[in-house]
């Protein structure tokens, strides 16, 4: 009988990838590993991913994990250096930086470097959280080209902010305005995040990177969209074990406060999992587990250990069985739904308890 543990299928990973690969012929890959791949592990998953063309990290130390456990392919700091010292670290390293702040284009300037560094541009082309405004471009583009700190040619970027937003017109408005700035640049050129891979064609260029649906896990909200539509598998299965069925009778409530009051006479399972090991506390009452082939709810509040469903009055689940909190049968979005937030948040917030099992 296991504890919470995260099992995950580096095959599925693999195979999403062939499949994104086909949903953008001729792009070249960047895959979003930070954030320790999404939850999945930072260094198993790039090192299960040998046809990636490279890696994209938000942090430094994210970067130089990678390279300490063997991976020899580009790696791209998303958020770019947060301080000048970082400079001759990306040069030994041979790591990739985003360029988005007039700080960072004057840190480039004034360095003294062994080698230059290879720069992406970011443009604000309307998300209005980092990158350089239409009207800074031209001005940044140039005292990128002259300083000899900055590897020729320059590459560009930019990120969406609706994608995931099939009727919006937001998408349409940052592809013309990032085309328009970049047309005639001789550098490379990413767009295309998940959602634009999959739904925005024209965001297909040099370089796109795909982020969540790597991982099986759709970027939209709509079931249409479903990453099961796409052909993609979930590479987590998280799993636990019921350590307890008990007999409920009707009227009696289950955990703590008392806000879930049984209906009739049932049982109810514990399974081993709880908010201390990142499965949400805030999942309301009939948010679904997979126990034995079926669905059954969720019953009371989810505690820092253990969870409570409710199994049913003929119940016949025993002490050691399985639970799948989310994965194979059970997406991770159907999960966010019931609780209110993205599948992005749940398979990133697991905590050091769970174990991570890789097959």
């Amino acid at each position: 009988m296991k504890a919470a543990t995260a099992y995950i299928d580096t095959r599925a990973l693999r195979q999403n990838m062939r499949l994104i690969r086909q949903q953008a012929p001729g792009c070249k890959l960047l895959a979003m590993v930070k954030a320790n791949g999404y939850g999945h592990g930072l260094e198993q998953v790039a090192t299960g991913l040998p046809d990636a063309d490279g890696f994209g990290v938000a942090r430094i130390e994210e970067a130089l994990s990678l390279r300490a456990c063997g991976v020899v392919k580009p790696i791209l700091l998303m958020e770019g250096f947060y301080s000048p010292s970082d400079l001759p670290v990306l040069v030994t390293n041979n790591i990739q930086t985003v360029v988005h702040t007039i700080e960072q284009l004057e840190a480039l300037e004034q360095a003294t470097l062994e080698m230059p560094v290879k720069v992406w541009l970011k443009i604000d082309s309307g998300m209005h959280r980092l990158g350089v405004r239409p009207e800074e471009f031209q001005p940044f583009v140039d005292r990128l080209h002259a300083s000899p700190n900055v590897a020729q040619p320059l590459r560009y970027m930019s990120h969406f902010a609706c994608a995931d937003e099939l009727d919006s017109p937001v998408t349409d408005s940052q592809i013309q305005t990032f085309m328009s700035l970049t047309q005639g640049c001789r550098g490379e050129r990413s767009l295309a995040n998940s959602a634009g891979i999959l739904a925005w064609p024209d965001s297909h260029l040099e370089w796109i990177r795909p982020g969540i649906i790597m991982y099986g896990i759709s970027p939209f909200a709509d079931k249409a969209h479903s990453a099961e539509a796409y052909g993609m598998q979930p590479v987590m299965t998280l799993t636990s074990s019921v350590i307890a069925v008990r007999t409920v009778k009707q009227g009696e409530a289950v955990g703590y406060g008392g806000s879930w009051v049984s209906e009739r006479d049932t049982k109810v399972g514990v399974v081993a999992i709880g908010y201390g090991d990142g499965y949400p506390r805030t999942a309301p009452n009939g948010t679904p587990v997979l126990i034995n082939g079926r669905l059954v709810p969720i019953a009371g509040r989810v505690s820092m250990d253990m969870l409570t469903v409710d199994l049913g009055p003929d119940a016949s689940d025993q002490v050691g069985d399985e639970a799948i909190l989310w994965g194979q049968g059970l997406p991770a979005e159907v999960i966010a739904e019931h609780v209110g937030t993205i599948a992005y948040e749940l398979v990133t917030k697991l905590t050091s308890r769970v174990s991570m099992a890789y097959r």
